[in-house]
């Protein structure tokens, strides 16, 4: 019997834990009459529950019960000193067709800010709750004159943005960066969904007025930096590296957001906006590590740019720098640079290696040494001695378990062994980095292990994986042309297997390498026409979508293809660009 009460009681206790989810569900699915009973039921075991107070009040008026809702509010007020329950009555009089007494109770709640300043928090919730934007500004405009330690700037930008009004929401969201520096993150957080990339966007230009007009009338850091990071979303590098020299000179602690610019710039092909910013640091900076950094990417936008013509020029830069700076623990990464631009460039991979080797005598610590083993390692897979590269990657494993290097060693484990043939090897050894703590690596290995697993069983020889891992390990040692004539053999020869949509799509990125971008759209058309339902979709789309929007001025095209992904894709790693780009070329100016 004990039990059984026990039983009871416990039942009832989830029974009465549910209530909310039961009277919600009603609502929801517009059995209002129902919603009612659970919504007063849960009022009545907790009356002052704001919650289920607004819920019976919305209830009623679904039903359009406005004098059983009126009755329900007047006894709250004669119980509970709330004053937003003024706004609820105004609320119901407005939704009964009675606006001057929906005015009258909205005016009395406004005026009981007089009496309490902190009565506006719930005054305007109420208001906004209801889309009365208007007098929730009136309400925070209110308090805040006359409580000055109240900072409605952040509210109040909101409702700005909600009625349209930029010039008021940059003003607020502006004046509360200026009131707390701290919050410039979010304040750029918030800006975000008015700005596009597009200069000549109309919000764009009125935020960069207002920054300006606020700089002459009273010139502040803060300022510099909200125009820096405008220009950045515009891609207008050189104008941001202006405002960041300006937040340098008032400032000249360290150069670190100039090099962020000049990374951006970089990766964005923006070349020579990029390697001007670099030089100044070169120039400026007191720092060695940080003139060696400046350096070192000046080298590799000179590597991005150049032709073969221009290699040796690349060779003595790099000689000079390690004249200047020397062989030293301090300098490896431009070492290790140095011999994959003489192994993967210059083709002197001997060179490189002893070079290597010789690095190995420094007194490095046990991750440095392991850096430099894993060059050694993909220098040795580019002239195909994956059984020596193996010994590199297996060194690093064994001496830095479960760490992320070991992690990427063991995956160009899988990658040498994929590139010899061995696929059994290859697949174990990705299987274990699916649970890899290094996303990249993990997605890097999951993709590899799906190529395998998927074409493996077609062919007992194999013939066409081999052909593709053949054409996969010639894109590794630069030899693009030679890959993409070897795919033209699988896609020839083997035109019923599966690894045609993956020699399609490997092809058209080495075709977008060599800036053949009408050979590229041709391979991702093919993809998208025939291989709707496989794994590559979303990767095509988007590929072909940035080739329109980039290369072809065919901004409706790729409009289309990114709503592809944001419709059909929702998982999809290219998911949250494409939304960005397809709200950009749709113009959007908010989110």
């Amino acid at each position: 019997m004990r039990y059984l009460l026990i039983l009871c009681l416990l039942v009832s206790g989830i029974l009465y834990s549910q209530n909310p989810t039961l009277a919600d569900d009603y609502f929801e699915k517009g059995e209002y009459k129902k919603a009612l009973i659970e919504y007063q039921k849960l009022h009545a075991e907790s009356t002052s529950n704001i919650t289920y107070i607004n819920k019976i009040i919305s209830t009623h008026q679904q039903l359009e019960q406005y004098d059983e809702a009126e009755g329900f509010i007047v006894k709250l007020m004669e119980r509970i000193n709330y004053p937003a329950f003024l706004v609820e009555l105004g609320y119901n009089y407005q939704l009964n067709n009675n606006p001057d007494k929906a005015s009258e109770y909205y005016q009395l709640a406004i005026s009981k800010i007089d009496e309490k300043a902190s009565h506006v928090f719930g005054i305007s919730r109420s208001f906004q709750n209801h889309a009365l934007l208007d007098q929730a500004v009136i309400a925070f405009e209110k308090a805040a004159n006359l409580n000055p330690n109240y900072n409605f700037s952040v509210q109040l930008a909101q409702i700005y943005g909600e009625q349209g009004n930029m010039e008021k929401m940059f003003h607020s969201y502006i004046n509360f960066a200026e009131s707390n520096p701290r919050v410039i993150r979010d304040v750029k957080r918030a800006l975000n969904d008015f700005i596009t990339e597009d200069s000549s966007n109309e919000n764009n230009i009125l935020f960069r007025k207002i920054l300006l007009k606020k700089m002459q009338e009273e010139p502040n850091i803060l300022l510099n930096e909200l125009l820096s990071w405008l220009f950045i979303q515009q891609k207008d590098y050189k104008k941001a590296f202006t405002q960041e020299k300006a937040i340098y000179k008032r400032q000249p602690e360290n150069l670190n957001r100039i090099e962020e610019v000049a990374l951006m710039a970089s990766n964005d092909n923006e070349n020579e906006i990029a390697r001007e910013i670099f030089n100044f640091i070169i120039d400026t900076s007191q720092d060695a590590e940080t003139k060696l950094e400046a350096h070192k990417n000046v080298i590799d936008i000179d590597i991005k740019e150049s032709s073969k013509t221009n290699y040796n020029t690349i060779k003595l830069k790099f000689e000079d720098l390690l004249k200047e700076f020397g062989n030293t623990p301090e300098t490896l990464e431009l070492q290790i640079a140095y011999a994959h631009f003489l192994a993967f460039y210059l083709n002197e991979t001997q060179d490189a290696i002893n070079f290597l080797e010789t690095s190995l005598e420094l007194p490095l610590a046990s991750i440095e040494k392991a850096q430099i083993k894993l060059e050694l390692g993909d220098i040795l897979v580019l002239q195909e001695q994956f059984n020596k590269a193996l010994i590199y990657y297996t060194q690093i494993q064994r001496n830095l378990k479960n760490s992320t290097i070991s992690q990427m060693a063991r995956f160009k484990v899988a990658k040498a062994s994929y590139y010899k043939g061995d696929f059994k090897w290859a697949e174990s050894q990705l299987k274990i980095l699916k649970a890899s703590t290094s996303q990249l690596i993990a997605n890097d290995a999951l993709d590899l292990k799906l190529l395998i697993t998927d074409n493996k069983y077609e062919d007992s020889l194999q013939t066409a994986l081999k052909l593709y891992a053949k054409a996969d390990l010639l894109s590794f040692q630069n030899r693009n042309q030679e890959a993409i004539s070897l795919l033209d053999k699988i896609l020839d020869e083997h035109k019923t297997e599966p690894i045609v949509a993956q020699a399609l799509y490997k092809q058209a990125q080495l075709f977008e390498m060599n800036s053949e971008f009408e050979k590229a759209k041709a391979n991702y058309e093919v993809i998208i026409e025939n291989y709707r339902e496989g794994i590559l979709i979303d990767d095509a789309n988007f590929h072909l979508a940035e080739i329109y929007e980039k290369y072809l001025n065919l901004p409706e095209k790729a409009k289309a293809l990114y709503e592809q992904i944001i419709f059909n894709h929702a998982d999809s790693i290219y998911f949250v660009e494409a939304r960005k780009r397809f709200r950009a070329l749709r113009g959007d100016a908010i989110n």
